[in-house]
Order: structure tokens, then C-alpha cells, then sequence
């Protein structure tokens, strides 16, 4: 396949007797033995998640309308300027976030062996992550941010505090998991992914600390997986943006190197990178996948599922949701569901198929699949 054509998948192929879930149904059903002999190695953010609806109009003590859409809470918030305004916010859950830590829960919940490194509190780990401990190993190096997570049927808007996360730095790394165990994760995982560049300031260091003193040592053996997200990289600087991505080309030279983007982030990549074509998502990943040359870019947009790779670039339809329970964290595992296609060998289009499905399951039910769980909710599809 030429590297710049386009195949669009889409939820159904009539080209096939097989739809595309029903495929990636079958190649899951097919593995479900072997996923727990998948290693992962997942940081290294942390944040204490607040998801919170915004008061349209309070009816009762118990009863309110929410503000639908992030345009009309713009409008709100514009008419206050020069005045003032008192905008009520109720909080439906506090849940673990970050970017790091709902990957690795998708994960593990899929049924892989996971480890996370992260701030997730230290000495002790927040309570919010106790889910997390349950299903993974852990190592915690720092106290957790926060995140109100402002929801709307349109998107979401977060609200960070991050000052913890300056905490996170190679030599707490090493001074709190320890030089060899870290060496001995990156050994022994099949995936590893260290996410949320655009919040962890001192990550780029941590990347070359990692590309200096454990890739040229890892033991030969099949090629490991490494996936990165950078996390909406807008307020950052050109150059530390072209700094990162350089770096995680440099990756590729160990590891079967994946970058994980919105359809924001990847505009926001590939301007950095020199991009001036058409606003469509699949020429900006074909874009970005041409610069660093790595094994795919992949990007999500809520509705469908892009790869651009040597082969070409491929798009998936996903089981789009109008009004979904909840919206953070479906990037995430939509992460978690596209590396465990590649963990168990599938083609793009299968990859992007689980990981779609993943994100689809967790919108609708607000808790992640198991890998059994998938198989079901694809083969409903």
C-alpha cells in the first residue's frame, strides 16, 4: 500500500464476510490465554480527579440542569466580564487521573501484568488510587496533582493543579524505585509507556536518562513496545515540543515506537514539525509519521481512529456515544485497548479496532473492560 493512501475501515467492511469488530473480536477471543503473560511498565504522572457538572439551573436542593455544551459555558463566563457571576459546580466522582495512571488501570483491568511509576503520594498512596494497587504493582514517588475535570456533551475542560509534579524527576526515580529495578522493568516489559509530557516538566530529561543508561543495555530478544503521549502540548514551547519528538524518534532505535494524539495534539505536532496542509486528521498524522519515522502515529478524534505507518494510513469508526457517562479518561483507554492489539500481534487496523472499543466500553459504563468484556462488546457492534 503506497504510504499515502488512505483506507478507511470504518465500523462495518463490506468488502469482508467478517465486520471489523467481529475481526478484532476473534483475534482478542483468540489471545485471551496469553494476555496475562503481557508485561507493561506505565508512568509516570498522578492526579486526584474531580469530574464535576456545571449548574445550568438548580430546581431542587436535588435536582439541576446542567450546562450542555463548552460554547454556551464560554458565553456564560464572557458576559461576566467588567461584572461578576457565582457558577455552581457539583462533583459526580473523585477517581484516580492522569494520564499514566488510567492507562495502566485499562490495562491491567484488560488482564496484563502492569506495573505503575508515578506520584500517586509519598510516603503513602492516596487512597483514590487504591483500585490501582489492586490490579497492579506499584511504585510511588511523589504526592498526586489535582485535576476538576469540567464536563460537558461536547468535550471536557481540566483544570489542573500541578505543583506536585515538579517532584517528578529522574533522581527520585531512581532514589525511590532504584536504578535496578527500573532497569529490570525496562528489561522484562513487553510495553512500556512514560505519558504526560506536557505536565511533567522535567520528563524530556528523564526520556534521555532513560535512552543514555538503559536502551543500549537491554538484553536482545523481540522488539518491546513503547508508547508515548505527550497530553495537549499547547502551552509549551516550540522548541522543548520539537526537543520531545525528537527524542521519541531516538526510541525507536530500541523499542516499536508509538505516539498517541487527539485530533488537537496532532495539529498542534505537526505545526511545530512545519505542517500547512488541509485541516484532515489523516494528512497530519501521514505528516508527523513522515518526520520521525516510527512505527505509527496514531490519533483519535472522538468519533473515529487514525494510524499513519510505513504501510500507509488507516482509519477506524468507533462506536461513537452522543451523551457519554463519562468522557475522562476515554483517550487513555483508548491507549490501553490499541497497545494491547499490538502486545497480541494485530495489524493497525485490528489495533485501532480494540483500542476504539476499549474507549467505546468505558464511555458507555464508566468502569474498563476486561479483555473477555471487549470480545462481548465487539462482537455487539
Amino acid at each position: 500500500m503506497p504510504a499515502n493512501s488512505v483506507t478507511d475501515i470504518g465500523s462495518f467492511n463490506t468488502m469482508s464476510a467478517q465486520t471489523l469488530p467481529q475481526r478484532a473480536a476473534a483475534a482478542l477471543d483468540g489471545k485471551l490465554a496469553a494476555v496475562p503473560s503481557y508485561r507493561a511498565t506505565i508512568g509516570l504522572d498522578g492526579f486526584v480527579d474531580a469530574i464535576i457538572s456545571v449548574v445550568d439551573k438548580r430546581e431542587l436542593s436535588t435536582k439541576f440542569t446542567r450546562v450542555p455544551t463548552i460554547a454556551v459555558f464560554g458565553q456564560r463566563i464572557s458576559k461576566s466580564a467588567g461584572q461578576s457571576s457565582n457558577i455552581e459546580m457539583v462533583v459526580d466522582r473523585v477517581k484516580l487521573g492522569g494520564n499514566g495512571p488510567i492507562m495502566a488501570n485499562a490495562l491491567a483491568a484488560l488482564g496484563t501484568k502492569t506495573t505503575y511509576i508515578g506520584n500517586l503520594g509519598f510516603p503513602n498512596i492516596d487512597p483514590v488510587f487504591t483500585e490501582l494497587t489492586q490490579r497492579a504493582t506499584v511504585h510511588s514517588i511523589a504526592d498526586p496533582a489535582y485535576t476538576d475535570a469540567l464536563e460537558f456533551d461536547d468535550g471536557k475542560l481540566m483544570l489542573g493543579k500541578h505543583a506536585a509534579l515538579k517532584d517528578v524527576t529522574w533522581d527520585n526515580l531512581v532514589a525511590r524505585v532504584g536504578r535496578d529495578r527500573l532497569f529490570e522493568l525496562f528489561a522484562k516489559s513487553d510495553l512500556v509507556g512514560l505519558q504526560n509530557w506536557t505536565m511533567l516538566p522535567f520528563l524530556s530529561d528523564i526520556w534521555e536518562h532513560v535512552l543514555a543508561e538503559i536502551c543500549p543495555k537491554l538484553p536482545a530478544g523481540p522488539r518491546r513496545k513503547f508508547f508515548f503521549d505527550l497530553a495537549d502540548p499547547e502551552k509549551r514551547d516550540p522548541k522543548d515540543i520539537r526537543h520531545a519528538v525528537e527524542l521519541i524518534a531516538k526510541f525507536q532505535n530500541y523499542f516499536d515506537t508509538y505516539l498517541g494524539l487527539n485530533e488537537k495534539e496532532a495539529f498542534e505536532i505537526g505545526h511545530v514539525l512545519g505542517y500547512t496542509g488541509p485541516s484532515e486528521v489523516p494528512d497530519v498524522a501521514q505528516f508527523v509519521w513522515g518526520k520521525l519515522k516510527i512505527d505509527g502515529v496514531v490519533v483519535h478524534p472522538r468519533a473515529y481512529a487514525v494510524t499513519a505507518s510505513a504501510t500507509g494510513v488507516v482509519k477506524v469508526n468507533g462506536p461513537f456515544v452522543e451523551k457519554p457517562l463519562i468522557s475522562t479518561g476515554a483517550g487513555d483507554h483508548f491507549n490501553a485497548g490499541f497497545c494491547l492489539g499490538k502486545l497480541i500481534g494485530a495489524d493497525n487496523e485490528v489495533a485501532l479496532q480494540l483500542g476504539v472499543g476499549t474507549s467505546g466500553y468505558y464511555v458507555r459504563t464508566a468502569k474498563s473492560p476486561t479483555a473477555s468484556e471487549l470480545v462481548e462488546f465487539l462482537r455487539t457492534l
